[in-house]
């Protein structure tokens, strides 16, 4: 008879998965058609079920050059979605090799609805026995603290893990997130729904499941809301390829150089094609462009967290 085991808590394997891999990095598979490297291109970009296979190739090609220097991916949903059902057949595959390989999967998926609806996302996505399989998922917030409930209690039943928007990194974002509601802007609003939602759902390691996304690209509200939410986990999109550097991220640790991790996708993904890896590696050995950006941000990152850890 098989036993079934229940997952640890989120929050602790997330700072696993940092400790594990000596790594912060989140990698994001975002594939394009025109970015793929030259041998995995299809002719007719319209063949959906070409794209899709080679969407597939390409994420576990990924995968396998950066599974031990980095502890998590997070495949984005839309790029597979488009493909129609052979999109969505790659992105199972892409999630379950991810977990056999030992990351964290965080489906970039932005969910949000009410009641069972929301309840029917959450166990589509969260959770080893879910159908998708991930073990975190990102939600918005923007329907309220009735939208974000039933994904929390799935997090409860499954020990998975949430990322609400609270600061995004696109320029737009203050449109809506940086407006004055109640004498306080609505991203610190947001914030304190996500702090009080961790605070009977601590695990050892401090963090609750309740993640939050905040963008790389405003270094000041990051340290405002590391301190807001000291027991959230951050997920950080926008460095590299949309402008953000390590010492924009730096603020989203906590002062053991925990706590965040870092998204990158296009410059990571598509790093052969990078001005400076370009002659080193070409276009037949974009896996190792991969291996050596990863790396590369690796160093970039671990001299920050160093310097946060030892303030």
């Amino acid at each position: 008879m098989t036993t079934l085991t229940t997952p640890r808590h989120f929050g602790d394997r997330m700072d696993e998965a940092i400790q594990r891999s000596g790594s912060v990095i989140c990698v994001g598979l975002d594939p394009r058609p025109d970015q793929l490297p030259p041998r995995l291109r299809v002719q007719d970009p319209k063949n959906r079920r070409e794209l899709a296979k080679a969407y597939e190739t390409f994420c576990l090609g990924i995968i396998d050059a950066i599974a031990g220097r980095a502890g998590v991916i997070k495949p984005q949903a839309a790029f597979f979605e488009e493909l129609g059902p052979d999109g969505m057949a790659a992105l199972g595959s892409v999630i379950r090799y991810g977990t056999r390989k030992g990351l964290l999967v965080i489906l970039d998926g932005k969910r949000n609805d009410i009641g069972t609806t929301a309840e029917a996302y959450a166990r589509a996505f969260i959770g080893p026995e879910s159908a998708w399989g991930c073990d975190a998922l990102t939600v918005s917030p923007y329907l309220g603290q009735d939208s974000i409930e039933p994904f929390v209690k799935r997090c409860d039943e499954v020990a998975g893990g949430l990322f609400v928007l609270v600061k995004t990194s696109n320029p737009g974002s203050g449109f809506l997130q940086d407006q004055v509601a109640g004498e306080k802007k609505i991203y610190l609003r947001v914030a304190e729904l996500v702090t009080s939602l961790n605070a009977t759902r601590l695990g050892a390691s401090g963090y609750g499941p309740v993640g939050s996304v905040v963008g790389a690209t405003y270094p000041e509200q990051l340290h405002e809301l590391r301190a807001a939410m000291p027991t959230s986990p951050i997920l950080i999109p926008g460095f590299g390829a949309q402008g953000g550097s390590a010492s924009d991220v730096a603020g989203g640790f906590d002062t053991r150089g925990r706590g965040a991790i870092v998204n990158s996708s296009r410059h990571i993904i598509f790093a052969y094609d990078r001005p400076e890896f370009r002659g080193k590696f070409g276009d037949d050995h974009w896996q190792a462009a991969a291996d050596a950006a990863v790396q590369e941000m690796n160093d970039q990152l671990n001299a920050v967290r160093s310097i946060t850890e030892h303030a």
